[in-house]
């Protein structure tokens, strides 16, 4: 099972035209994640899945889904 956190774009590197990157915060930790087949920008939420975005998520359902799993953690 696999549980989707959502990921703020923090800086895109396009440096390498076919392997476009970016550095995404996932609640503090950042990792370099795939970003060539998907339209995003700095400040964009998204999923990833083994290093690649996966889809882009809407930046108020992101921040819930990341405010319910602070909550969860508190219990």
């Amino acid at each position: 099972m696999c549980l989707a956190i959502p990921g703020k774009i923090v800086s895109i590197d396009r440096s390498e035209p076919d392997l476009t990157m970016a550095k995404v915060d996932f609640s503090g930790i950042v990792k370099n994640i795939c970003i060539q087949w998907v339209d995003v920008a700095e400040g964009d939420y998204i999923l990833a899945h083994a290093g690649m975005a996966i889809s882009v998520v809407n930046a108020q359902e992101a921040e819930e889904t990341l405010e319910d799993l602070k909550k969860l953690q508190r219990l």
